[in-house]
């Protein structure tokens, strides 16, 4: 969860440094932007990035896991046993992430972003295979990858159904507490899952890794050249590939 939390933070981090290289003129700042760097100097940036990652995850966790207990609360459970609306509110689930999912593919700059996402797992792929990262390499292995983010945020909404089919609460408020305690902890063991799905060639463990192999056909996107590159760079920037594969594959 740490680690995920501090990718979030790197992340915006990132986006925020390289969209200030297509900035063709000054912006003046808000006047929300203007108290914030009065009231904090230089550190009104870091602020800035530290609430983005918390309203968003504020907001992840109200649409993806609030919302549809929300809407089968109006269930009666007499009519409909709870086992049967936890099933129900999983579903709402998976449907609200995958209706999210597929409304913002339709933006272009999101298009592309999903086209250097499929540039990154081409990249990987490439180095796991043990080949060097050229554009001719890497334009051959597969944009699909077992341990995406994708697939795990799949898998969160999943195992969320069993965690919740289990713990059994029966006052609402404290159905939102659980809901919002059990975050943490399905987000821990959906991340261990695609560790394994990962480093597996388990053929049980590659069945389960399916779905969030097809939902990567809609998150990921065959790149260009020019992204290829941009993918080379990144990973050569953070990571020694040729000592890996020296040391896992030789």
């Amino acid at each position: 969860v740490v680690s995920f939390v501090e990718s979030m933070v790197l992340g915006v981090k990132m986006l925020t440094s390289s969209a200030a290289y297509f900035d063709e003129e000054e912006v003046k700042p808000g006047k929300f932007e203007g108290w914030l760097q009065k009231k904090f100097g230089e550190k009104a940036d870091k602020f800035i990035m530290g609430f983005t990652v918390f309203v968003s995850i504020v907001m992840a966790v109200a649409i993806f896991m609030l919302l549809p207990l929300v809407i089968v609360s109006f269930i009666d459970e007499k009519v409909v046993p709870y086992e049967w609306k936890a099933l129900i509110e999983g579903v709402l689930r998976v449907i609200i992430f995958l209706s999210y999912v597929v409304l913002i593919s339709r933006m272009k700059d999101i298009r592309r972003v999903y086209m250097y996402h499929g540039a990154e797992h081409k990249t990987i792929n490439c180095i796991e295979k043990g080949m060097a990262p050229t554009v001719e390499n890497v334009r051959k292995c597969s944009k699909l990858h077992k341990r995406c983010g994708t697939s795990f945020l799949l898998f969160v909404m999943l195992i969320s159904v069993i965690f919740f089919l289990v713990v059994r609460v029966d006052t609402l408020w404290l159905r939102f507490v659980v809901r919002i305690l059990f975050v943490p902890v399905i987000a821990g063991v959906s991340y261990e899952f695609i560790r394994l799905a990962g480093s597996s060639e388990s053929k049980i463990i590659g069945v389960l890794s399916k779905p969030g192999l097809w939902l990567q056909g809609m998150t990921t996107k065959e790149p260009d050249d020019d992204m290829i590159e941009v993918a080379i760079a990144s990973v050569e920037a953070v990571f020694d590939w040729k000592k890996w594969q020296k040391e896992e594959l030789q």
